[in-house]
């Protein structure tokens, strides 16, 4: 399973928009708090959309209490101070419990915990003068790259609300 940890999230839409991510996706997320915002914000559910009530949340009062219950030796983290990209990982290594641990939008991920896991730092390739991409960008594309080395495990590949012949069978006048 994925894991999608925010460390001190801040912007309610980024946590509702990394929500729907982690609901479309089958990711699990967390939430270590403390939180910029409330649970209930109208903005976290406008951007999380009807997602919210089906995404599996936990919530975590801090750092410690996270790792407490989730011990893994699969911590992954995106940080502006990664010199790897997300690519050059091998994610099928142990698939069953990956974590990708992002930062709050202001400062990112504590210093102190990244020095102690620098081999497993990622940073998405940009410009040299990008500091960062937005937060619920970085988690998708992250998301997705664990879900294309895993091929895609239990996603439907078609449209499944309309039908996957939805648009063929469409009739325009």
């Amino acid at each position: 399973m994925i894991h999608v940890v925010l460390y001190e999230p801040e912007i309610p839409q980024n946590t509702g928009n990394i929500i729907r991510t982690c609901m479309a996706t089958g990711s699990r997320l967390h939430l270590i708090e403390p939180l910029g915002f409330s649970l209930d914000e109208k903005h976290l559910k406008r951007s999380g959309m009807d997602y919210i009530k089906d995404a599996d949340i936990h919530i975590h009062k801090n750092w410690e209490d996270f790792v407490s219950k989730n011990p893994s030796d699969h911590y992954y983290y995106m940080t502006r101070y990664g010199h790897k990209p997300p690519s050059a990982f091998d994610f099928t290594k142990d698939p069953e419990d990956i974590y990708v641990i992002l930062g709050k939008e202001s400062t990112g991920i504590d210093k102190k915990i990244l020095q102690g896991h620098l081999e497993t730092c990622m940073r998405l390739p940009m410009v040299a003068s990008a500091r960062s991409l937005n937060l619920s960008n970085c988690a998708a594309i992250i998301v997705y790259e664990i879900l294309r080395q895993l091929e895609y495990p239990n996603l439907a590949g078609d449209e499944q609300l309309k039908g996957d012949h939805w648009l063929e069978d469409l009739q325009l006048d």
